[in-house]
């Protein structure tokens, strides 16, 4: 018989997905609104959880230089091309564009893992991409199409890491710390050549800079996460992975209520689509496919 998740577990999921909405409006106004350069965003955000997680580095895991590879992919990487695009892209179509994750990682997996996919999960790919299509095509997802390729571009290399993340054997939190330590080791010095104004930007944010920060790195990736792989320790991850597409819902609200997104039915159509897709995808039997990370394809 099937379980039926406690109220109790089900109101702490929802509390984590709006979370996790509300890290993609707070990074769109820190990129956009402060000025601060998205890699600097994204390497300062892994300093911070590598600090708080430090204590997890430590032994070395087995085949480090892959686990780096990997990890970084999930994180630093898939979270630095999101904040570029989040430059553009309003939070609304960056997440029904995030949707995308989830149908490339099934390709993915058949690609790499010889993952068979039979029809039902085959119309699920196809709807998920039918409805980020309809989401771009609308005037919304139009005018800030050049973001959204960056933010497309995210959910490719989250995807592929999520696919490979089956290759590796790490608890949580040792995952998390390894995460930031690569993503930290690789984006300074990427946005020293690429960006400028670092300082200047984050000095000029000041408290709600720091405010943001705390609440990307801390809040979001290290008490959400943590407290979500709790829940999938505890749960049927088939009960409880579908319910993170309750994250696009709350993306797509607090874009309209804190940063202006115009949403018009277009946009919705598409998210409505794209979602009906992955969910199925998700509730399909796969022994290939990490779940919990389809739709959410990056720590």
């Amino acid at each position: 018989m099937a379980r039926i998740m406690p109220v109790r577990t089900f109101l702490l999921l929802m509390f984590v997905c709006m979370l996790w909405a509300l890290n993609v409006v707070v990074s769109r106004l820190v990129v956009d609104g402060m000025g601060v350069p998205p890699l600097w965003f994204a390497a300062l955000r892994s300093l911070v959880v590598v600090l708080v997680l430090s204590r997890y580095l430590l032994p070395r895991p087995p085949k480090w230089p892959w686990v780096a590879l990997v990890t970084f992919m999930i994180s630093g990487g898939s979270f630095g091309l999101l904040f570029v695009g989040l430059r553009d892209a309003t939070p609304s179509a960056a997440a029904v564009v995030s949707l995308s994750g989830a149908p490339l990682t099934v390709v993915f997996a058949i690609l790499i893992l010889k993952e068979q996919v039979r029809w039902r999960r085959g119309i699920g790919i196809a709807l998920a991409f039918l409805g980020v299509g309809v989401a771009i095509a609308s005037p919304s997802g139009w005018s800030s199409s050049v973001g959204l390729i960056f933010v497309g571009a995210s959910a490719v290399v989250g995807a592929l890491g999520s696919v490979w993340l089956k290759t590796i054997d790490l608890p949580p939190l040792r995952l998390q710390a390894w995460a930031g330590l690569v993503s930290a080791l690789v984006l300074f010095p990427l946005s020293a050549l690429t960006e400028s104004g670092q300082g200047a930007a984050v000095m000029a944010g000041g408290w709600r800079f720091a405010a943001a920060l705390g609440f990307s790195a801390v809040v979001v990736s290290v008490f959400a996460h943590t407290v979500y792989f709790r829940l999938l320790r505890d749960h049927d991850a088939n009960l409880v992975a579908p319910l993170t597409l309750m994250t696009p819902i709350f993306t797509i609200a607090a874009g309209a209520a804190i940063t202006g997104d115009e949403v018009g039915l277009q946009l919705l159509v598409g998210a409505f689509i794209a979602g009906a897709g992955v969910l199925v995808i998700m509730v399909r039997p796969s022994r290939a496919l990490f779940k919990p990370l389809l739709v959410r394809t990056r720590i």
